[in-house]
């Protein structure tokens, strides 16, 4: 059955049974056929049990973002909520995947890029909407621990691995030690849609991945001394960007000008909003650790994350004002 199709025993459900607001805000906002378009490539079905419906499958993986679920918890929640089974499609006389199919899902939406694509058809309909201002890029990056506890490293950080995280590695932020990834994202100015998302392991340095969060139609990039290079400063205004990069001292340890001191001060404070983007990703999609053990499966989880993040930020931006009431009349 399509996702867009009622089964018999649905058109005996009330209308507001199960009904879930948000969730039919963030169905109603896209055209979901190009990510259906893109799922089918891993949902051939060829041979054996004919496979679930590409799209359903993909929802699941948003549903599983969206609300912090583990596997057998999205297994769980398929059978349980209506809202769940009608925002990805599944009729109530319809089975829904186990953990099994969703994990194994999971890894192939992740080896084939799946989820950066509709990563992409999204904002392209966003974009389209014109939620996306393109008045600069807030450029940043946040850690994300390991899945599994940081091995000890006598041998030294650099080569310490775990053989639960393979990927991971370590980096050390204000004094400690820590052990996993590192997200790194362009967000859009003035709506806080995140654009483009980097995840790397701890060890890239953060300037490695600033080059490919530039989206090239941005009028200005902002982003801490970190990504300071001389470099990119010269790439950025041949492209007609303005490189809104935070200066650091010299080597020599001399002190900043004081004109670039307060240049300083008013970058940091236009590109403050991006650590708001990665409370949210964090503390409501569960970003703050990963729950996947390879790279390419944290990657793919981060960019579920940010697309739910995305489509919650849409919803929000498109909604009407709200009415002021009017002063009461004077005698």
């Amino acid at each position: 059955m399509a996702p867009s199709q009622m089964s018999f025993v649905d058109h005996f459900t009330g209308p507001r049974l199960g009904s879930n607001k948000p969730l039919e805000a963030i169905d109603a906002l896209i055209d979901w056929a190009p990510l259906e378009a893109h799922a089918r490539e891993i949902r051939k079905g060829q041979t054996g049990r004919p496979p679930y419906a590409a799209l359903a499958m993909l929802k699941a993986l948003y549903l599983q973002s969206l609300y912090r679920l583990s596997d057998p918890q999205l297994e769980a929640a398929l059978l349980d909520r209506l809202s769940f089974r009608r925002f990805c499609g599944f009729g109530l006389d319809e089975r829904t995947p186990d953990e099994t199919t969703i994990l194994r899902f999971r890894h192939a939406a992740a080896t084939a890029g799946l989820l950066d694509a509709c990563f992409e058809a999204v904002n392209a309909q966003l974009e389209a909407k014109g939620l996306i201002v393109k008045k600069g890029t807030l450029i940043d990056a946040t850690l994300t621990a390991a899945a599994h506890n940081k091995p000890p490293f006598e041998k030294g950080a650099a080569q310490a691995r775990s053989p639960h995280s393979p990927d991971a590695t370590f980096t050390r932020k204000n004094n400690k030690s820590h052990f996993g990834y590192k997200q790194s994202i362009g967000v859009d100015e003035g709506s806080l849609l995140v654009r483009k998302i980097v995840v790397t392991a701890n060890a890239v340095s953060d300037s490695e991945a600033a080059d490919a969060l530039i989206c090239g139609d941005e009028r200005a990039v902002y982003a801490d001394r970190g990504y300071t290079q001389k470099a990119r400063r010269e790439r950025l205004a041949g492209a007609g960007i303005k490189a809104r990069i935070m200066h650091r001292r010299t080597s020599n340890g001399q002190p900043l000008p004081r004109w670039k001191e307060r240049l300083n001060k008013l970058i940091s404070r236009r590109r403050a909003p991006v650590e708001g983007v990665f409370s949210v990703v964090k503390r409501l999609y569960g970003q703050a650790r990963a729950r996947c053990q390879r790279l390419g499966t944290v990657s793919a989880d981060a960019v579920a994350a940010v697309t739910v993040y995305n489509l919650k930020r849409a919803v929000r931006l498109l909604e009407p004002p709200p009415r002021r009431r009017s002063a009461p009349a004077r005698a």
